[in-house]
């Protein structure tokens, strides 16, 4: 047995998944686990306060993590203050003496002064962006021209942003009041946020999750609104919000976004090759359910994507995940553990190499209504993906118990690994032919049976035409041996006591006597 430590939970350096591979001796399933073990303690935070967890926070929650930045950011603004004080002290000093310097030493001064001014400029440029909203918007205005979609796109963005815009105002004047207050309020955010696209993305997101907060505690506090009231209307300002400011947001260019994309689906690619078995998949892609499970699952997760509010790309991977379990309990015949479904998560990124999974992961990071993330199943779902994300990036030999060798030749494209003899695939051929190449197997078993269904059908009406045949013919000899001959009708006979012209020599019929004694 091998255990492979992963350092993608809380920026530490080992951090144990526990894969646990197989051995070649015979195994007791009871007494010890194999495959991906994380231990669900991982995925909480770290400060302790019992809310999960992010990779992109180091490992705090929503709540910690802002305390832990703030304080960072306001010592990294007090040393930005005293680097620029001690420049500016070191200008003046420079400045004096420059005076009374001359000749090839007074314009050797200067560039060294130049120099320094230009130091100074950047430094306490740094600085101020802390505590000014300014808006440079010359040099932004260009990249974003450059960057603008094509008019189709901005079509079907703006048809969006406009129906959502009516479905927000219908939704607030339910609530009257607090439902004016919401939109003002949420009129104002996207007017200043209007005026601060030169700033970092991380500011930008501080500056949502900030709103976020003043906006349920004005429910809370001054409207008195129940606690299930307050979530939804934060979930419909979310939708709001964020469908304006998606393209502002969304994989920006000051970002390494991009970047990361790309080498997750260049890494995902090149690990085209791995098995179910070598994860210990507990799923059977064999059972029809189990597969439309796995190809259900698969959609939803490339469907995040398309989706513009975090709310809704969460939503795409907690349908993800319950397909996930589902598949799982088909295949056991039993609920699903946490165990089982991180390495078939694992499994289902590496088959669906969704788009852009970076970029969607840290949108909802900065920009989903923190709660989400901290508690409940999306939640949970959300950070399980971040771990299978990790442990997709370090994926080594050690935690598929292969050689390095073997590792290194399936990587290269060389070889691939032997054809597992449950499967009559090869690992590389996409879930979709399989499914076509068990389809058409079906329907060959399917005609047979029809050629046999019609072959019987047809003897079955042989027989009958045979055997109504027989029984005419036996009919037709019983008639012809016994002929049925058919007598005349006999008169009726004539009552006894008409009269009876031939006969009147008889006495006529005796009469009742009365006899008197």
């Amino acid at each position: 047995m091998s255990q492979l430590d992963l350092s993608f939970l809380h920026g530490k350096a080992e951090q144990s998944l526990g894969t646990q591979l197989p051995g070649r001796r015979k195994m007791n399933l009871k007494s010890e686990r194999r495959g991906i073990h994380v231990d669900q303690s991982e995925l909480l935070c770290k400060k302790g306060c019992g809310y999960y967890g992010n990779p992109a926070w180091q490992g705090f929650c929503s709540k910690c993590w802002r305390e832990e930045y703030h304080k960072a950011r306001q010592k990294q603004i007090q040393e930005d203050w005293e680097l620029a004080e001690r420049l500016q002290r070191e200008e003046e000093e420079a400045y004096a003496s420059s005076q009374s310097t001359q000749g090839a030493q007074s314009l050797t001064f200067s560039k060294f002064e130049e120099k320094k001014t230009n130091e100074k400029t950047r430094k306490v440029t740094t600085v101020k962006k802390f505590f000014t909203a300014s808006s440079r918007a010359g040099a932004k205005k260009e990249i974003q021209e450059a960057k603008a979609p094509s008019p189709s796109i901005h079509r079907q963005a703006s048809i969006e942003t406009d129906r959502v815009s009516k479905e927000f105002i219908e939704f607030i004047r339910t609530y009257q009041k607090p439902g004016q207050d919401i939109y003002k309020q949420c009129k104002l955010f996207l007017d200043t946020m209007s005026h601060k696209r030169d700033l970092s993305i991380e500011e930008q997101s501080e500056c949502a999750q900030d709103f976020y907060q003043n906006v349920a505690d004005r429910l809370q506090t001054r409207w008195k609104v129940p606690p299930e009231k307050v979530e939804k209307a934060m979930d419909e300002v979310e939708k709001y919000i964020m469908t304006r400011q998606y393209k502002y947001v969304f994989c920006p260019e000051t970002t390494d976004d991009e970047k990361k994309d790309l080498a997750v689906q260049k890494r995902i690619r090149a690990l085209h090759w791995v098995t179910p078995q070598m994860l210990c998949v507990p799923v059977s892609e064999e059972i029809p359910e189990v597969s439309d499970m796995v190809v259900k699952a698969i959609t939803d997760i490339i469907e995040m994507d398309s989706k513009r509010v975090p709310r809704d790309k969460l939503a795409c991977i907690t349908k993800c995940s319950k397909h996930i379990f589902n598949a799982i309990k088909i295949t056991k015949n039993e609920p699903a553990s946490a165990d089982d479904f991180l390495p078939t998560l694992i499994y289902i990124v590496l088959k669906g190499n969704p788009p852009r999974l970076q970029s969607n992961i840290q949108y909802i990071t900065r920009f989903c209504n923190p709660s989400r993330l901290m508690t409940g199943e999306d939640g949970y779902y959300f950070t399980n993906l971040c771990c299978a994300v990790a442990f997709i990036e370090k994926l080594d030999a050690q935690s598929l118990n292969l050689s390095q060798e073997d590792f290194d030749r399936f990587m290269t494209g060389q070889t691939s690994p032997k054809k597992q003899e449950s499967d009559s695939f090869s690992p590389d051929v996409c879930l979709g032919v399989k499914q076509m190449c068990k389809s058409l197997d079906l329907l060959s078993q399917l005609n047979e049976r029809q050629e046999r269904i019609v072959s019987e059908a047809k003897k079955l009406e042989k027989d009958l035409i045979d055997w109504t045949d027989g029984i005419t013919k036996e009919v037709e000899d019983i008639v012809e041996k016994y002929p049925l001959e058919i007598k005349p009708k006999s008169q009726a006979l004539a009552a006894i006591d008409s009269e009876n012209v031939e006969n009147d020599k008889l006495p006529p019929p005796l009469q009742p006597q009365v006899y008197a004694g």
